[in-house]
């Protein structure tokens, strides 16, 4: 079946979790479905959302929760969006300075490895620092409706440090992070590959926890696009799925130093293929000292069924946003969340791959059921009403 457009604008920021999109582009599995893709790259995620609103993007590399926030109409203009594809699952971590690693590491009591130890560990150095008149801690995230955001505020709030009041949380587009890190602007921050490989490269970052350590599946950036180009263009939408399958299926099976090169290119992700190699190995250095962790997990770009969108990671995210009063608690948007990722449309191009693993486990809390948002928001004693 023949597309129906075959142009397209596709923005991105550059970053690992965009692989996939990047692989189907560069090694022709877009043109064989008959499409001519050009991929733009962009600094910040409201370039890409407000771009994708407005039309000057056909689909985006989208950071999930954007996804369902335009949909719903939080924080700005509604625009309904759908997301059939996910482009990638978990692969962000945590990264402090040394200053503040040192710091931490000095209050810690019980096993580094433990989020629930290192977040009990931050709050004694925010109550010291408070003790001392001193300034507050500043973390950076990529946007407020970002894994990052909500994975940074979970694994605080899970130590008893409320976000809101104890640190700053500050905005930054991940290629500003290391920098900010390394110029004393920030603390510390949250944000994907490769950018917390980078600040450990160059001797400024602390790799604390990978994101898969804080929450077993993610859904981190999706394929979007408005709900109306996916109604009008139903032939270029299976098209660009087809692509993105075979995309991943290649990153699986090929030689992962060619993935990295490609990857590493200045009009990509644009640092070094070494760096891009350990993140899809998920064998990352996490100290200046050479110290490395690995975990399988650590970026799922196809694999354990990770392409299909799951409406209940939709729910989680919304439940984060209601958490920390971004959203009010209402079943209607709990359903207008879940309609964001769409299974449906995936499931009539794609045959689903077996998925491994629970939709959503934390490293401490409650466990997540969408039947009742309201006992789940209830059992956190750090969250905000909007």
């Amino acid at each position: 079946m023949t597309a129906e457009r075959e142009h397209l604008r596709i923005g991105f920021i550059p970053l690992a979790d965009a692989a996939s999109l990047f692989v189907a582009v560069d090694k022709g599995f877009a043109a064989q479905e008959g499409l001519n893709v050009e991929l733009v790259q962009e600094v910040s995620w409201s370039n890409v959302r407000d771009k994708l609103n407005i039309g000057m993007f056909d689909a985006a590399h989208l950071l999930a929760p954007i996804a369902v926030a335009s949909s719903l109409g939080v924080g700005h203009v509604k625009t309904p969006i759908v997301a059939p594809y996910n482009l990638a699952m978990n692969g962000n971590a945590i990264t402090v300075s040394p200053a503040l690693h040192e710091a931490m590491r000095a209050r810690l009591d019980g096993d580094a490895l433990n989020p629930l130890a290192t977040a009990r560990a931050l709050a004694r150095v925010v109550a010291d620092r408070k003790a001392a008149q001193a300034e507050p801690l500043t973390f950076g995230m990529t946007f407020p409706f970002s894994g990052h955001n909500y994975q940074l505020r979970y694994w605080m709030a899970a130590g008893g440090v409320d976000p809101d009041e104890d640190v700053r949380l500050v905005v930054l587009p991940p290629p500003y992070m290391v920098g900010s890190l390394a110029q004393g602007h920030v603390d510390g921050f949250c944000v994907g590959a490769p950018w917390n490989s980078v600040a450990v490269d160059l001797g400024v970052g602390h790799i604390l926890h990978f994101s898969v350590e804080l929450f077993s599946r993610c859904a981190e950036k999706s394929l979007a696009m408005r709900e109306s180009f996916a109604l009008e263009h139903p032939n270029v939408v299976a098209a660009l799925l087809r692509a993105l399958r075979r995309a991943a299926r290649f990153i699986a099976e090929a030689d992962p130093h060619e993935i990295a090169a490609l990857l590493a290119r200045p009009d990509r992700v644009g640092v070094g293929a070494d760096v891009i190699l350990r993140t899809l190995q998920g064998r990352l250095k996490i100290a200046p000292d050479g110290a490395t962790r690995e975990n399988a997990r650590y970026l799922l770009l196809g694999q354990e069924g990770a392409e299909r969108p799951d409406p209940t990671q939709a729910a989680w995210l919304y439940a984060q946003m209601a958490r920390w009063g971004q959203a009010p608690v209402s079943s209607a948007l709990l359903d207008a969340a879940k309609a964001v990722f769409r299974p449906d449309l995936f499931d009539a191009t794609l045959p689903a791959a077996p998925r491994s693993g629970d939709a959503i486990s934390a490293f401490c809390g409650p466990k997540f059921d969408d039947r009742d948002l309201d006992a789940y928001l209830s059992a956190f004693p750090i969250r905000r009403t909007p």
